[in-house]
């Protein structure tokens, strides 16, 4: 395609000239899910796409593998300062550095880890390969319709302009920047859901690790129809225990006036509605990334995600359980994974942050059905969960700093949009205009 050519005649005319990334690296090593591998709870971080964004990592669903596993994929063990770089699915082509919090950790077949020569930094490449400039060469050479895919000789060949050392560090420390604004806004979050949980009386509670409790048939099956010993465990009695001495304890079901899991979506092209599936929505926040659109017109109408509702996910290890609030005033649709939940007497912020934390991930576990990662968590279930109606000015303190925690999140998204542009610009005008675009901003 014409815009594919224009793109590399754009990097090879740069006034410093490129290079091919093949001779800028070491090594382009790619990962390995281990044969009949059971994702663990601990052991070895083991990232998948999902994990890997533009030039950051979320680990909010990251799994692990054992120590054997890791020890047979020891070529793809990650190393400070790798760059990553998504190469299968529809969400190829994005990268991000391996810092020291990552080094160890391993990586699965749908991502590479490149090794750099010294001369050119990491931060630099990694914002390079999500701009427009490198996505473009990930466009043009993946290949497959169902499954795109980047092979490695591909990689290797890609245009990288030979930016000065003194600008690359300068995108280097805005990277770095956006990081450390990032870690501000984690740690707003953090204290949200400590300021809920000690409210509630139970900001150092650990549940009890006893696994059995003895119970009449009529105190069971009788009156929860579950026969699953699992279902009656201790610690859920105490977590209602905990809530009841409140006083302020209701049913989920009780404040809802709508809870419907969505629909299989009828995908379309273009003139479409985005769709949130399960890697959208997160713990309180929604993620508009990858999304994909579907016709409005074939979709139930009451489907609709409307500003104000809590979305949970239903389905699959790792993210049944995640709520976050909608708060965009642009219509969504839900897939069949993702159940909306809507109330007119709880704070939506406040809603999410309550089921992400202890108080809803028990009942998670109690409520959920299936076995071997066929697990599901239907909507008549997630009304039976208890949860605690706070005042509301405990309501509104927590979503004052829900809300700090996503601006500091919105500018870290900034920064690193900054970046990018500023490499963009340098590309195509001047490491000199760049520069003076990017004081601006700055």
């Amino acid at each position: 395609m014409k815009e594919y050519l224009l793109n590399q005649k754009t990097i090879k005319n740069y006034s410093l000239g490129f290079s091919q990334l093949g001779a800028l690296s070491t090594e382009v090593t790619g990962g390995a899910t281990p044969l009949g591998a059971a994702y663990l709870n601990s052991g070895v971080m083991f990232l998948r796409v999902q994990n890997i964004m533009p030039n950051y990592f979320n680990l909010n669903d990251v799994v692990y593998i054992s120590y054997k596993d890791d020890n047979s994929l020891s070529r793809s063990r990650l190393k400070l300062n790798d760059v990553l770089l998504t190469i299968t699915g529809v969400s190829y082509g994005k990268s991000a550095v391996v810092e020291q919090s990552l080094v160890g950790c391993n990586i699965n077949q749908h991502s590479v880890r490149i090794k750099l020569k010294k001369g050119l930094n990491p931060y630099f490449l990694s914002t390079f390969l999500n701009s427009k400039h490198g996505k473009l060469q990930s466009d043009k050479n993946v290949v497959g319709v169902t499954r795109p895919a980047l092979d490695y000789p591909s990689i290797r060949n890609f245009y990288v302009p030979n930016i000065s050392t003194l600008f690359q560090n300068k995108i280097e420390m805005l990277v770095k920047q956006a990081y450390q604004v990032q870690d501000r806004s984690n740690t707003f979050y953090q204290k949200a859901e400590t300021m809920l949980l000690a409210e509630l009386g139970i900001k150092d509670w650990h549940p009890v690790t006893e696994t059995v409790e003895v119970k009449s048939f009529a105190d069971s099956f009788g009156t929860s129809e579950r026969l699953d010993s699992e279902f009656y465990q201790p610690k859920f009695r105490e977590l209602e225990d905990k809530l009841r001495a409140t006083k302020k304890d209701v049913t989920l079901g009780s404040v809802l006036t709508f809870c419907q899991r969505g629909t299989q979506p009828i995908y379309v092209e273009e003139r479409g509605t985005i769709v949130l599936n399960s890697k959208h929505v997160r713990e309180n926040k929604i993620q508009f990334t990858d999304n994909r659109i579907a016709s409005l017109a074939e979709t139930r109408p009451d489907l609709i995600i409307r500003k104000g509702d809590v979305l949970m996910n239903g389905t699959g290890v790792g993210t049944i359980g995640r709520a976050a609030a909608y708060l965009s005033d642009n219509n969504a649709l839900p897939d069949n994974h993702v159940t909306i939940l809507r109330s007119k007497t709880i704070d939506p912020v406040f809603l999410a942050l309550q089921l992400n934390s202890i108080v809803g991930k028990l009942q998670v576990e109690k409520y959920y059905k299936g076995s071997s990662g066929q697990i599901e968590l239907y909507p008549d279930d997630i009304k039976q969960f208890m949860i605690w109606q706070a005042p509301d000015e405990t309501q509104k303190k927590v979503r004052e700093t829900i809300e700090s925690a996503q601006e500091q999140s919105k500018q870290s998204k900034q920064l690193l949009g900054i970046a990018q542009r500023a490499i963009e610009l340098a590309i195509e005008t001047s490491e000199n205009e760049a520069q003076i675009w990017l004081d601006k901003q700055i």
